[in-house]
């Protein structure tokens, strides 16, 4: 940012805050100045917890949620309570969050790391559905649950872990479509989110 008007040390923390998502220059701009007025010990606890998020924070053996590094399974995997023969297939650990926060589903999940998105260089190889169709061959599994966002993206993957499963015996279901298309997962309230749970249908 030369010629900003800023010191070298700003510029930095003002270019590292404009990476983040949804945050443009003024805002980052806000948050450095923000950051410089508050208390040093509060800046400090932030800067704390992203490294020990960046250092501790894994994703789960199984299901690829997040856990953390002394507990290689998460905390749902771990959970004897839950119906290990359905599982729940959704884009990101935020989905899953969100379905968790609906109580309308006690089975277990499967986070893919994402989408396909060709155009974002998002293929297949780039999602864990080879660790999912492994799951599936392991023989447990009876009904899997295409949580995917309601959109074009969603419904791309979605159809192309039906197609990559299709051989199996699993039954694969659709989250019924109470979401409105072009959606997301994370911004659904939790009556639309158990409506859509219990109205799944074949996919």
């Amino acid at each position: 940012m030369a010629g900003s008007g800023y010191s070298t040390v700003v510029d930095r923390l003002i270019a590292a805050l404009g990476r983040l998502p949804g945050i443009g220059a003024r805002s980052a701009e806000r948050l450095a100045h923000h950051l410089l007025r508050c208390p040093t010990e509060e800046a400090l606890e932030l800067a704390e917890a992203i490294r020990a998020t960046k250092e501790q924070v894994r994703h789960c053996q199984v299901c690829f949620h997040l856990t953390e590094v002394d507990q290689p399974v998460c905390t749902i995997c771990r959970d004897p309570r839950r119906d290990p023969t359905t599982v729940c297939v959704v884009e990101q650990s935020r989905d899953l969050i969100a379905m968790e926060k609906a109580g309308a589903f006690h089975g277990v999940y499967h986070v893919l790391l994402g989408r396909l998105a060709p155009l974002a260089g998002m293929g297949p190889e780039q999602l864990t559905i080879e660790a999912l169709a492994a799951r599936v061959a392991a023989g447990t599994i009876r009904e899997l649950i295409m949580a995917t966002n309601p959109n074009l993206e969603g419904d791309g993957t979605a159809l192309l872990i039906a197609n990559r499963l299709g051989g199996s015996n699993v039954r694969i279901t659709r989250l019924a479509r109470g979401l409105a298309s072009g959606s997301t997962l994370e911004f659904a309230n939790r009556d639309m989110l158990a409506d859509a749970m219990a109205g799944r249908h074949p996919f």
